[in-house]
């Protein structure tokens, strides 16, 4: 390729922050900043400015391997993927299609993603795939789809926040997990906001919060009724709100006013001036945010916790009003993007329901087949893993790894290995792979052009700026090769332009509408928010309104079925209404919200350029051409629910929950609290990340946090090997001693394989909705070992 840069995104976390790629002459590439997107304005952590080594075929795949005589060995193209479509094939002969299992991954983009799981229920006709953003961001996706019937992680850009009064931050150290993002939140209390850290953790994120709560892991429920029961007590609930855009505030209010502060206190360990101090500072400015990450969802009640956390925000009024709500901060690269558009269990795309039999017919009418020949709803994640050897006879599994990833990995490591046939498809060897029959040596990131989907819903496009080596092939070919042999000739294209093209129309009328979002536009536009329907160019509208889109149709409605709710046939209409910034009322001529709608701020997408475009300059270096200008088109959504939820009748749901215990509470035989989460220099199970040695100088390996005088009682001194032992296993790694963490807890990152493996001891007990394991707490005793130990 040329040696010019290329505008790109970061391959990492679900910031997707701008960078540019060029190819060096003497081989490799170099990443640099691209301060013209607006997330990350050119701010790279060191995961985005090191991510370039990744490419290098010195650390990652580079040709096929099969398994014979017990070892990997180097293998052509045609002989691995003979030997897949032979085995997946004589699987499902012999033991029909659900045996054969399909796992995916957050990471892959939405074009990838979609085509696995439309090859899982149209070429294997099996219901059997999940992928790991289940063990991600599904409790706030299912609390989210009950309370508002949509899941999207932000209801609004991250430019909102410096704006709004006040943010609680549940469960998220994102100064170590997103470092760019920070500034947001410097932003806000600069400009007068605060910021509130729920953590039983004191981490970097918590260091900068004017407030930091350290509840026990496991009580974040209890900690959000607790606030809600004082916002009642003390007469700050907003009556309007609830009674005009919300259901269910009755129960709802009854279950919180049975956590009285005290109770809570006993439960949390958070005193009851702390959740005082909270409520007032939450409840005093106009606007205000709750946003949730890993540790309030990764639990056995995970949905529910989010529920609390969001009705808190329905009953002071802050949600579907500009710079308030709650959103979830989705972790993986495309985290969002993968949960929109099939390779869940229970999922069509578009965030469509795979039971639902409208839209069967509808996918089913892009694909060509019958609506009944597509499975029903499978296992989730780890059920799924915890099937493979018995039920599940063969895997193919893409971009992921669980035997470091998963919950109870001893346990899926085992299952793996039980396989009678395992194809993994990746960048690197990584643990998984190891075990493989087959390894596919696919592209990532900067070798390849595709879509992901942020965590504000922003749908970009990743573009290729390298070639891959010789030998390294995309998934999308792998998915085309595999189809053809298992007899489906057609409708598994290679071009991800093409993939894209009738992921929109599948997706057109549902929750996750994209089929007004062309590659074009994500280069014009630097990004667009979704919902984005695709809108029938209107030359003249019957009455005179010559040039007007639909939307401005002489009735006053929206004619078009907007951007937050959906009926049969599609999103449910959407009232325009003046003031609304962002929906019809504010819209110009050509479907784009008038300059005054702009400067009221709440409804504008706040992209690189004064009209929400990119500038000029920025296209013109691109290559791409202006849009012409007649054009109708939506603007996307950055903004949801300003008008309405998307539930049927357009108002919230309050859902009436109560605190329980953790799956697994302490006892004589293990009476510490495991919680487990990651560090600045690593990602994820760093499969990526472990190959690259400024990170591993930065992170070199696991270790176990633990508080002074938890130390002191074990007689364990910094950098003693110690053994943290649940029900599951046994984790080894240093001691790292510090008052940042609570005396009853301990912490390990999960980064790691080997004997420092922190999901060896992790639970793997489900959410009954979301079946989220419950990663952030398990009951451990800690052992220091001997040097020889």
């Amino acid at each position: 390729m040329e040696n010019t840069s290329t505008p790109t995104h970061c391959p990492y976390c679900a910031l997707q922050c701008g960078m540019t790629v060029r190819p060096l002459p003497q081989g490799g590439a170099e990443v640099s900043e691209r301060p013209d997107f607006p997330v990350n304005r050119g701010a790279l952590c060191g995961k985005g400015r090191t991510a370039a080594q990744v490419l290098s075929p010195a650390v990652r795949l580079t040709t096929p391997l099969v398994r014979s005589g017990g070892r990997l060995v180097e293998a052509g193209w045609g002989e691995a993927l003979d030997l897949i479509a032979d085995r997946l094939g004589r699987t499902r002969r012999e033991h029909g299609a659900d045996a054969l299992g399909v796992f995916g991954g957050g990471g892959l983009t939405n074009e990838k993603a979609y085509a696995l799981g439309k090859f899982a229920r149209v070429v294997l006709g099996t219901s059997q795939i999940d992928y790991n953003g289940r063990f991600c961001m599904s409790s706030a996706a299912a609390a989210g789809t009950r309370a508002f019937g949509l899941d999207r992680g932000l209801p609004f850009p991250l430019e909102d926040v410096p704006r709004t009064g006040c943010v609680i931050l549940v469960g998220s150290n994102l100064a170590e997990t997103m470092p760019p993002s920070l500034r947001f939140f410097t932003e806000l209390r600069e400009n007068g906001g605060t910021l509130i850290v729920v953590d039983p953790r004191r981490t970097r994120t918590a260091e900068q919060a004017d407030l930091h709560l350290a509840p026990r892991p496991g009580t974040d429920l209890a900690l959000a009724l607790g606030l809600l029961h004082l916002v009642v007590a003390e007469g700050r609930t907003d009556e309007r709100f609830v009674r005009e855009r919300t259901t269910g505030w009755e129960g709802a209010r009854a279950a919180a006013m049975a956590h009285w502060p005290e109770y809570v206190e006993r439960i949390t360990g958070v005193s009851v001036p702390e959740l005082r101090q909270a409520v007032r500072m939450f409840c005093e400015p106009e606007s205000a945010m709750v946003l949730t990450a890993r540790g309030p969802e990764q639990q056995a009640k995970g949905t529910d916790t989010v529920g609390a956390w969001i009705n808190l925000c329905l009953a002071t009024g802050r949600a579907g009003r500009p710079l308030s709500g709650y959103g979830c901060l989705t972790g993986q690269g495309n985290g969002q993007g993968g949960r929109e558009h099939g390779q869940k269990a229970d999922q069509l795309p578009g965030y469509r329901k795979l039971d639902d039999p409208v839209a069967r017919r509808h996918v089913a009418g892009v694909w060509g087949v019958d609506p009944d020949s597509l499975p029903g709803p499978g296992r989730s994640a780890y059920e799924l893993l915890d099937a493979l050897g018995t039920d599940i006879r063969a895997l193919l599994l893409m971009g992921s790894n669980p035997v470091v990833s998963a919950p109870h990995a001893a346990h899926v490591e085992e299952r793996l290995r039980s396989l009678d046939f395992l194809a993994v498809a990746d960048v690197v060897l990584s643990e998984t792979a190891e075990l493989a029959d087959v390894v596919l040596p696919v592209t990532q990131w900067a070798e390849e052009t595709g879509t992901t989907t942020s965590l504000e819903g922003r749908v970009l496009l990743r573009r290729r700026a390298v070639a891959p080596p010789p030998g390294v092939r995309s998934d999308l070919f792998v998915l085309h090769e595999l189809a053809g042999r298992l007899g489906v000739e057609k409708g598994f294209p290679t071009d991800a332009e093409e993939v894209f093209g009738e992921l929109r129309r599948a997706s057109a009328g549902g929750p996750a509408d994209y089929s007004g979002i062309t590659y074009r536009r994500l280069v014009e536009e630097n990004g667009v928010f979704w919902p984005c329907p695709e809108i029938p160019e209107v030359h003249e509208v019957s009455g005179g309104h010559e040039g007007l889109d639909a939307r401005e149709a002489p009735t006053g409605k929206a004619a078009l079925r907007g951007p937050v709710g959906e009926g049969p046939e599609g999103p449910e209409a959407l009232e325009a209404r003046e003031g609304s910034a962002g929906h019809a009322g504010l819209k110009g001529p050509e479907g784009q919200a008038r300059p005054e709608a702009r400067e009221a701020s709440a409804g504008h997408a706040g992209l690189t350029g004064p009209e929400g475009q990119a500038r000029p300059e920025a296209r013109e270096a691109q290559g791409v051409p202006a849009r012409p200008a007649g054009a109708a088109v939506h603007p996307g959504t950055p903004r949801l629910f300003l008008d309405r939820f998307a539930t049927p009748d357009g108002r919230a749901r309050f859902v009436a929950v109560a605190h329980r215990a953790a799956a697994e509470e302490p006892d004589g035989a293990y009476p510490l609290l495991l919680t487990t989460g990651r560090v600045v220099a690593q990602y994820q199970s760093g499969a990526q990340t472990r190959r690259v040695a400024e990170l591993n100088a930065a992170a070199p390996g696991p270790f176990v946090e633990l508080h002074p005088r938890l130390a002191a009682r074990l007689g364990a001194a910094e950098g003693d090997r110690l053994a943290v032992v649940s029900r599951r296993g046994r984790a080894v790694a240093p001691a790292r001693i510090t008052t940042a963490i609570r005396p009853d807890t301990v912490f390990m990152p999960f980064h790691w394989p080997g004997e420092g493996r922190a999901n060896t001891l992790t639970n793997p007990a489900l959410d009954p909705t979301s079946r989220m394991p419950e990663f952030k707490s398990c009951a451990v005793r800690v052992e220091v070992l001997g040097p020889e130990e």
